[in-house]
């Protein structure tokens, strides 16, 4: 049994993460920027040195760094709070773990692969030739691996980094800068239009098929790897559109196609072979079974009055 912290805990990703790290017998703790019932998860922001301290008066053997600004389009419009959190915090937590000398686990995301065409997207590609991530959401995200790699060469830190790929399902409270999976089945089920950009081409995730491989790092930790964390569901946008609208019965009108714009870049498709080898990463969920398994937790948020 491991002494686990997840920062983001009440997160996406972070709820059922803590709830599958305690189902298999560890200690875990959280640690969010927003009030909870849970009295195992410590409110703090991570941008501030202070509040990460008071976190860390108990002792871990890992933490899970979660927690995050996400999305593009946010990162533009709070590029100040994105910059505090993503960086700031990322150093904030590097700096505990030299003092306190616990394995992290940090998580990242595919986009720090930039713009790369309809190629296999290797983990040691970013070591072959010069990344460009296209906005500051995803440059934040590179920068993160890059303090974490500096961290370890000069202090001996133990960090597993990961890239992860385009995930969604229950879950993710509704808002203009969530996952493109969720913002189409929350518009097709409100009315609300939706726009659709052509020739764009993601790898999906459903949340089960992620979670099991998040927690599988604190079992098989490896210091100094990096893991593409993706599905193998490589479909184009419009094809989610038109399974979010069928699922939903929604008007096909309020898609809304659009020609791709800078820096949507139009494919990203992950190679998962050292995730499944050391990990047991194995996602099988299609967008035909993970988006009605979403619309059906995001139809009870609206009922129960849910935005």
């Amino acid at each position: 049994m491991a002494r686990i912290l997840v920062t983001g805990s009440r997160g996406t990703l972070g709820r059922p993460l803590v709830a599958e790290l305690r189902r298999r017998g560890h200690r875990v703790r959280g640690t969010d920027l927003f009030h909870g019932g849970d009295d195992d998860c410590d409110r703090a922001d991570v941008g501030s040195f202070r509040q990460v301290e008071r976190v860390f008066e108990d002792e871990y053997d890992y933490v899970y760094h979660l927690a995050a600004e996400f999305g593009r389009k946010n990162g533009e419009d709070h590029y100040q709070r994105l910059w505090r959190t993503n960086v700031v915090g990322t150093r904030n937590i590097l700096e505990m773990q030299v003092n306190r000398g616990f394995g992290l686990i940090l998580a990242g995301s595919s986009e720090i692969y930039g713009d790369l065409g309809d190629i296999l997207l290797d983990e040691g590609l970013t070591d072959r030739i010069p990344v460009f991530p296209p906005n500051d959401h995803a440059i934040s995200k590179w920068v993160n691996e890059l303090q974490a790699i500096n961290f370890a060469r000069a202090f001996g830190t133990a960090i597993v980094r990961l890239r992860i790929f385009n995930g969604y399902g229950p879950g993710e409270t509704h808002h203009p800068y969530c996952s493109v999976v969720g913002l189409f089945c929350h518009h097709a089920l409100t009315g609300q239009p939706f726009d659709v950009f052509r020739g764009c081409y993601r790898t999906f995730m459903y949340v089960d098929d992620l979670i099991p491989s998040l927690a599988n790092v604190v079992e098989n930790f490896r210091p100094g790897n990096v893991y593409n964390l993706g599905g193998r569901d490589h479909r184009s946008v419009e094809e989610l559109a038109a399974i979010v609208l069928a699922a939903t019965g929604a008007d096909p009108a309020l898609a809304a196609p659009r020609d791709r714009d800078f820096p949507n870049a139009p494919s990203r498709r992950p190679d998962i072979t050292r995730a499944a080898r050391d990990l047991g990463h194995d996602p099988r969920v299609r967008l035909e079974e993970g988006v009605p398994l979403t619309l059906g937790w995001i139809r009870r948020e609206l009922m129960n009055g849910g935005r």
